[in-house]
C-alpha cells in the first residue's frame, strides 16, 4: 500500500515539475505587453539616470551664495533670533558699554546672528569668528588661538564659553583681545552665584563688572560682564 501511494506521489511531483518548467518557458518567448515590441528600433535616451545626489542629471536649480543667504535671513527664526540679540544688545548699550563707534568681536558666533544684530543697531565695526566659517558675517578662526593683536577690541562677546573645550584659553583670548578698561560679556545658562564665581574666574585679568538674568532667544541666561583692567603684554 505504501509503495503504490509513494508511486503517486513521484507522478504528482514529476507532472508539476513538468507543468512549471512549460510555463516558464512560454514566459520567457512571450513578449509581455508592457515591453518595448521587438521590432522597435532602440535609441539612445536623452536622459541620464543619476548615479549619486550629487550627480547633475539631477538638474536642480542652483542657488548662488547670496541667494542662499537671502533666503536664511529672510525666514521667520532668523529673524526672531535677531530681534532677540537686538533686545540683548541694546541693555548693554544703556550700560553705556557699547556705543555705535565700538569694535566688537563676538566669540563662537555659529551662524552670526549677533553680528547682524549689531549691524542692525549701528554698530558697524563688529567681526564674528567660528570654527566654520558663515560668510559674510562670521569668518573662520579657532577661539582658542584668535588671528587678532592684543587689546584692538572695545567689547568681546560669546555666548558659547560653556561649550568650549579649553575654557580657560577661551576666556583668556577674549581678554587678550580686549583693550584695558573694555569688557567681555558673556552668556550661559541661567545659574546661581557660586556658578557665576567659577565663571568669572576664568579671567584673570578682568574685574567682575555683574550678572543679570536675562532672556535670550526664547531661553532663560544668564549675563556676565567684566572689565578687562590688565592689558595684555605686546
Amino acid at each position: 500500500m505504501e509503495t503504490h501511494v509513494q508511486n503517486f506521489l513521484n507522478k504528482i511531483s514529476v507532472a508539476c515539475a513538468t507543468i512549471a518548467t512549460i510555463t516558464l518557458l512560454y514566459l520567457y518567448l512571450q513578449t509581455p505587453e508592457t515591453c518595448i515590441p521587438p521590432d522597435t528600433p532602440i535609441t539612445k535616451s536623452n536622459l541620464k539616470f543619476p548615479s549619486s545626489t550629487c550627480d547633475p542629471a539631477l538638474n536642480r536649480p542652483y542657488l548662488s551664495h547670496d541667494k542662499k543667504n537671502q533666503r536664511l535671513w529672510s525666514s521667520k527664526s532668523w529673524l526672531s533670533q535677531v530681534s532677540s540679540f537686538t533686545a540683548f544688545f541694546s541693555q548693554v548699550q544703556h550700560l553705556n558699554l557699547l556705543h555705535n563707534h565700538s569694535r566688537v568681536l563676538c566669540v563662537s558666533a555659529g551662524a552670526g546672528h549677533e553680528v547682524m544684530a549689531l549691524n542692525n543697531m549701528g554698530v558697524s565695526d563688529v567681526t564674528g569668528v567660528e570654527l566654520v566659517d558663515s560668510l559674510p558675517l562670521v569668518r573662520k578662526a579657532d577661539p582658542n588661538n584668535l588671528p587678532f593683536f592684543d587689546g584692538v577690541f572695545d567689547l568681546a562677546f560669546s555666548a558659547r564659553l560653556v561649550e568650549a573645550l579649553f575654557p580657560l584659553r577661551f576666556a583668556g583670548e577674549m581678554e587678550r583681545t580686549v583693550r584695558r578698561g573694555g569688557v567681555c560679556v558673556i552668556v550661559v545658562e541661567e545659574c546661581g552665584n557660586e556658578e557665576v564665581s567659577d565663571i568669572v574666574g576664568l579671567f584673570r585679568k578682568s574685574k567682575f563688572v555683574g550678572a543679570k538674568n536675562v532672556t535670550l532667544i526664547g531661553m532663560k541666561m544668564t549675563r556676565i560682564i567684566m572689565s578687562v583692567a590688565v592689558s595684555s603684554p605686546s
